[in-house]
C-alpha cells in the first residue's frame, strides 16, 4: 500500500470536469485506488464517489493505492492534482 497527501490547488476543487480527468487517470492503473478526505474514503475510479466528498480548493486529500503499480498510480494522480488539472 502506498499513500501520499496532496493539497488541491485549483480554486474550484474536484467538481465535474477535474473529477472526470482524475478518474480517467486513475483508470489507467491496475491498482485499487482510493481518495480520502478527513474520515471518508471513496473509490478513486468512481465519479459519484469523488463528487460526494465535496473537495474544494485548498482541501488536503490522501491518495491511497494498493496493487502492482501502486506507487506509479499515487505519483501520477498527485502530479495531476498539483498541476491544477492542466494536463
Amino acid at each position: 500500500m502506498f499513500v501520499k497527501e496532496v493539497s488541491v490547488k485549483n480554486q474550484v476543487g474536484l467538481h465535474a470536469r477535474p473529477a472526470t480527468f482524475f478518474i480517467q487517470k486513475a483508470n489507467e492503473y491496475k491498482s485499487s485506488i482510493w481518495v480520502e478526505k478527513e474520515e471518508r474514503r471513496v473509490n478513486a475510479k468512481s465519479l459519484l464517489g469523488i463528487l460526494s466528498l465535496g473537495i474544494v480548493g485548498g482541501t488536503t486529500i490522501r491518495i491511497i493505492a494498493d496493487g502492482s503499480d501502486e506507487q506509479l498510480a499515487v505519483d501520477g494522480l498527485v502530479k495531476l492534482v498539483e498541476s491544477g488539472f492542466a494536463e
